[in-house]
């Protein structure tokens, strides 16, 4: 009989394995709702803090407006390749309209980090001066999976 090692682990994420995946520097994508009602998807850098999803938006973001109205939202992150992904429905917490200079900084200088290595600072440190959100991504459900294979609720 073949080998199916090429499936990887299958099933869902344990804490450990969430946590690594999403200290990766993988896109993740926001989903929420416009000024009349249609889902707008955007891609962003996050960070996770272990309970939510921190993101930070350029002071003129049309999604940073639209989460600020409404909360409801969710957050997708998955890669290729082995097939890790997170997805949650979360509410946002709006922490800080645009500002500068203000509890954001420090997030967006570890997300530089993290999505640009070496050339991080040198990415951000040249944009400080320009106005940001912070919000919080507090998930009210959150799914993982990994592997190569049909979870058995589809089966």
């Amino acid at each position: 009989m073949e080998s199916e090692d090429w499936r990887g682990k299958v099933g869902p994420l344990d804490d450990r394995e969430l946590a690594e995946f999403l200290t990766e520097p993988h896109i993740a994508r926001v989903a929420c709702l416009d000024d009349d009602g249609w889902p707008y998807v955007v891609p962003c850098w996050h960070e996770w803090d272990g309970n939510a999803f921190w993101v930070v938006p350029r002071a003129g973001s049309a999604w940073a407006s639209y989460l600020a109205v409404e909360p409801r939202c969710a957050i997708t992150v998955d890669e290729e390749g082995r097939q890790r992904k997170v997805v949650a429905r979360c509410l946002a917490a709006l922490v800080e309209e645009p500002n500068v200079g203000g509890r954001w900084v420090s997030i967006a200088r570890r997300m530089s980090t993290r999505y640009l290595g070496e050339h991080g600072v040198s990415y951000l440190w040249p944009t400080l001066e320009r106005p940001r959100w912070l919000f919080r991504l507090d998930p009210v459900s959150l799914r993982t999976w990994q592997g190569q294979d049909w979870a058995q609720r589809y089966r």
